[in-house]
C-alpha cells in the first residue's frame, strides 16, 4: 500500500464512479462474516429502513449517544432527529454550548460518550474498516474512547483490499467531501489530514457494523 502517492493530494474532480457501485450478495456476505470474525459483529439490511430499524434495536432505550456528522445517517430518513428525540443526546447537548467558551469541554463530551453512531469510507472483504477524517474529531470515539461503536455503511464501500480502500477515500468519498465542503463553508476545501485503520476489534460486542444494500453517504 503507497500511501505516499496519495497523500495531500487534491481532490479528484469528478469522483471516480468505480466505487459507486454496490457490492454483490456474495461480497457482501463474505465481508460480514470477515467483519465479525475481526470482533465487529455485522449485520445485513435490505435497505435504509430495514438499517434505521437495526440501529435503534442495537441502542437501549435511555442511552447516551452522539451522532457523528455523517451523510450516511442523513440519508436515514429522520434518524438523527429521533436519536435527539429518544435517547441522552450528545448532540443536542453540544448544539447548547459556546465553542468560544467551552471549547474544552465539548471536546470531552463528544469523545467519550456511551454510544457513537456514524459511518466509515471503506471496508475491505478482509474485515477492515478505512476511516478518513479532516478534523479527526470523530476518530478517538470510534478508536477507543466510545464505549459502544455503531456504523451504517451501503455495501458500496466495500472494496477487495486496503490499496482499493485507500484509493475509494482519495478518488470518492474525499472528492464528494470537498466539493460538500466549498459549498457549505464559503468555498473552503476539505483534506484527508487523518486516516484510522480499524483491524480488529479486541472489547467484546463494543463495535457493530450495518451493511446497508442500498446508495447512501460517500
Amino acid at each position: 500500500m503507497e500511501l505516499t502517492k496519495w497523500i495531500k493530494q487534491p481532490a479528484q474532480q469528478p469522483p471516480n464512479e468505480t466505487y459507486a457501485k454496490l457490492a454483490g450478495d456474495a461480497q457482501v456476505e463474505r465481508t460480514a462474516e470477515a467483519l465479525t470474525a475481526n470482533g465487529m459483529e455485522a449485520f445485513i439490511a435490505a435497505n435504509a429502513v430495514e438499517a434505521k430499524e437495526k440501529l435503534f434495536e442495537l441502542i437501549p432505550a435511555g442511552a447516551e449517544v452522539f451522532t457523528a456528522t455523517s451523510q450516511t445517517l442523513a440519508g436515514l430518513d429522520g434518524v438523527l432527529d429521533e436519536i435527539d428525540e429518544r435517547y441522552d443526546s450528545v448532540r443536542a447537548k453540544l448544539a447548547k454550548m459556546d465553542p468560544q467558551t467551552q471549547q474544552r469541554e465539548m471536546v470531552k463530551l463528544g469523545a467519550v460518550p456511551e454510544y457513537m453512531v456514524g459511518s466509515v469510507h471503506a471496508i475491505t472483504e478482509d474485515g477492515t474498516v478505512v476511516i478518513a477524517s479532516n478534523t479527526g474529531s470523530q476518530l478517538a470515539g470510534y478508536a477507543a474512547s466510545a464505549a459502544h461503536v455503531v456504523w451504517v455503511v451501503s455495501t458500496k464501500k466495500i472494496v477487495p483490499n486496503l490499496d482499493e480502500a485507500i484509493q475509494r477515500i482519495y478518488e470518492y468519498a474525499y472528492a464528494l467531501e470537498d466539493l460538500r465542503a466549498q459549498k457549505a463553508y464559503g468555498g473552503m476545501h476539505s483534506n484527508v489530514s487523518k486516516l484510522l485503520f480499524v483491524a480488529k476489534e479486541i472489547m467484546p460486542e463494543r463495535t457493530k457494523v450495518i451493511l446497508v444494500k442500498e446508495y447512501l453517504g460517500y
